[in-house]
Order: C-alpha cells, then sequence, then structure tokens
C-alpha cells in the first residue's frame, strides 16, 4: 500500500499537506543518511527502506484512508474486535503460562519467541507480540476510542462493558508501561466527566499538572523522571535500568548528535544491554538529534493542532476528538518507558495519521437564519446576502 498511499497523498486525495507529513519524510531521509555514513549504502539501502515502509507506509495509509468520523469509528471497531479475539487467549495465557496463539503460530511460521516472566504468580501475557510490555501498550492505547467513539450514544452497561474488557485485557500484561498509558487515558476522561461545565477546565488541567511538577522537583531529591521511573515500576531493577538509559543515553546522543552511533554501539557501561527502553530517547542515539526532533515534532504538529482547534457544537465530534488526544497522550507517556518497535511502532505511526481528519472537518453554518417578511409572509434562508443591481440586499439570484 505505500505508492497507492503515496500516490493519493501527492494527488491531495488525503486532504492538504501538513507540517507531519514533510517531519516524517525528513525523519526517513535522515535516518537513512545516518545508516550509510555509518555502515554504507548497501546497509542503508535495505534498512533505510524497511524503515520508510514502516513509518509512511504507515502513517499515509491513515492519513489517505481515515478521512471522516465514520472511518474513524470502523478502525475502533476493528481494534476492539481484535482485543474481544485476542482476550480469551489472554486470560488462559496468564493463569496457564501456555501461548496458545504464539506456539501455533511457530509450528507453521518462523516468528519471534515468548518471554516468559510471571508477577504475582501470574504469568505475564505476551500473546502475540514480542513482549508483554507491547502487547500491554497496544491494548491499552485502544481505551479511550472504545470508550468514547464506540460508546458514543450506548447505554451505560455496553460502554463499560466494551472499556473493561480492554482495560482488563491490558492488566494482563502485569507491566508499568501498560498501566502508565491506561491511567492518563482514565485521569482525562474521568477529568473531562467530572468539570465537563467548567469552559476552561484543560487550562486548568495543565496548571494542576505543572503545579504537581513543580512540587516534585523541589520537594525530591530525584528529577522528576527518574522519581517517575522509580515510584511508578513494578520492578525497582527496571525503573533502576531505565535512568541509567536515561543519563548514559542522552550522554551518548549529545557526545554523536548529528549521526548517533546505531543501535549496539551506543555509549554505556559494558555490562548494561544494548536495548533502549526510550521511543522519543532511541531516534537520537541511533539516527541523530535531527531524526529525534524530526520524529517529536510530527507528533506535536498533529496533537496540539488538534487540541488547540475551537470547540466544535457537535458533541459526537467533540467525544471523537478527546477519544483520539487521549490515545495519542498516554502513547507519548508511555514511548519514555519503553521502544515501539514492529507492530508496536506501525500501530503508533498509524494511529498519529488517524486523527488528522479532525483538522478537516468543516464546522456547520451557526449564524443565525435571515428572515424577512416577503410579501406578507416570512421565509428563512441561510444563504449570505448579495446585493441586486438596485443596491438592496437579496439572499439568492434575482428575479424580474
Amino acid at each position: 500500500m505505500v505508492l497507492p498511499c503515496l500516490f493519493r497523498w501527492l494527488s491531495g486525495a488525503a486532504g492538504r499537506f501538513r507540517v507531519a507529513d514533510f517531519c516524517l519524510l525528513f525523519y526517513c531521509l535522515w535516518a537513512a543518511i545516518s545508516m550509510v555514513v555509518r555502515d554504507g549504502f548497501g546497509a542503508a539501502l535495505e534498512g533505510g527502506g524497511i524503515l520508510f515502509v514502516e513509518t509512511m507506509g504507515s502513517y499515509l495509509l491513515a492519513r489517505c484512508f481515515v478521512r471522516s468520523a465514520r472511518d474513524y469509528y470502523s478502525v475502533a471497531l476493528l481494534f476492539f474486535r481484535c482485543i474481544l479475539l485476542l482476550m480469551p487467549f489472554a486470560v488462559f495465557e496468564t493463569l496457564t503460562g501456555n501461548n496458545v496463539l504464539l506456539e501455533t503460530t511457530r509450528a507453521l511460521f518462523t516468528t519471534h519467541y515468548a518471554v516468559p516472566d510471571t508477577r504475582w504468580g501470574l504469568t505475564r501475557v505476551q500473546s502475540v507480540l514480542e513482549h508483554p510490555i507491547l502487547f500491554g501498550v497496544v491494548v491499552g492505547s485502544a481505551l479511550a476510542p472504545v470508550h468514547l467513539v464506540l460508546g458514543y450514544g450506548q447505554s451505560v452497561i455496553r460502554r463499560y462493558f466494551r472499556t473493561s474488557v480492554v482495560a482488563v485485557t491490558a492488566f494482563l500484561s502485569l507491566s508499568s508501561g501498560p498501566l502508565t498509558a491506561l491511567s492518563v487515558q482514565i485521569l482525562l476522561l474521568t477529568w473531562n466527566g467530572l468539570l465537563a461545565h467548567v469552559k476552561e477546565r484543560w487550562k486548568l488541567f495543565w496548571a494542576v499538572m505543572l503545579a504537581g511538577y513543580a512540587a516534585v522537583a523541589i520537594a525530591s531529591n530525584q528529577s522528576v523522571f527518574q522519581f517517575a521511573f522509580t515510584y511508578f515500576s513494578f520492578s525497582p531493577a527496571n525503573a533502576y535500568f531505565r535512568v541509567l538509559i536515561w543519563h548514559f543515553g542522552s550522554s551518548s546522543a549529545l557526545n554523536h548528535p548529528i549521526f548517533g552511533t546505531g543501535m549496539e554501539d551506543w555509549e554505556r557501561p559494558e555490562w548494561m544491554p544494548p536495548s533502549i527502553d526510550m521511543f522519543w530517547l532511541y531516534h537520537a542515539i541511533v539516527y541523530g538529534i535531527p531524526a529525534a526532533l524530526a520524529m517529536l515534532a510530527a507528533f506535536l504538529a498533529i496533537f496540539l493542532s488538534v487540541s488547540t482547534r475551537p470547540a466544535s457544537a457537535d458533541p459526537k465530534l467533540m467525544a471523537y476528538r478527546l477519544a483520539y488526544l487521549a490515545a495519542m497522550a498516554s502513547l507519548f507517556c508511555v514511548g519514555w518507558t519503553v521502544h515501539f518497535w514492529n507492530a508496536t511502532y506501525v500501530l503508533f505511526l498509524f494511529t498519529l495519521g488517524s486523527g488528522v481528519w479532525l483538522l478537516e472537518t468543516e464546522e456547520p453554518a451557526t449564524r443565525e437564519r435571515d428572515i424577512r417578511p416577503v410579501r406578507g409572509r416570512s421565509v428563512s434562508s441561510s444563504r449570505p446576502a448579495t446585493e441586486n443591481r438596485r443596491g438592496r440586499a437579496t439572499n439568492g439570484p434575482t428575479s424580474s
């Protein structure tokens, strides 16, 4: 679908060009240049090619084919049906430790291996993804769209049943990252619900968040990032390693700011594994700071544009917009604790592109209808007034 989507985008069928479009194109270009500098043209041709397919292909697929509220609803519905299908297998896996789907798939194809791990006497569910944390992130990112998009106009029981399916399935990963994603969405939905009649509720929200940030920065002997990693993680060891990744990873990025170092060669102690469990830092380490800034700029260009768009008079459109923003906010936050790769990376870029239609939704006319007497009766028209040849206002073509 990459070439058809590129053609549709260039022809204008995906709407007007956006800043994020060119940020992601620049990201792919810079990553390819970085590969050429480090590994030569041959390696860059393969690595840069698949990076372009996964990045622009996923993003443009959403840009080209998620073009309305109905399309967005269809995506949310398909996503929920996938989660509903995976849920019974996830429950079986967490209780027995047997990953039926992955074992069956491996018998037929070459695929990734299981990552057995337990917490609280339960197996962390990996399901069909590479790691339990990725399973939780993928499933958890659907909570707000399922609640607000699929649940719009539905009964309370039906809405909360579907939301619970997503929350419970994501929780079975038993990972702090997915729980962070769920918590962010639940916080935003709760805040919006409790303060629905407060016009400035989101300005108040940011004021509370900034006050909380300042309080932690002043009262704690740790940085805010270290505080979050330490107190919102299942495993102190994992939290410690994420602090180390941030410390050594940011230093490596600053020491090699232009083209990065690649995945294996970033500067760290010999006893540290090469894994970089931070999506937003990963690009700076591997491809250089310009690539990281391009990826972040693409995210912010869409997120901030959608969030600052004037409020709509259509409550359904507002619900869809909040669903998209809550899902993307959760992915942004969890991206500081885990790296998105393979299917999770593809889903992230697709989700990012699936909200651009919100910037192109035309608002219905809100002005009062023009009512004027004509030959003893009133007529109503919403057409803009124009002047006839005698200079008098009229609402359409004049007739003799």
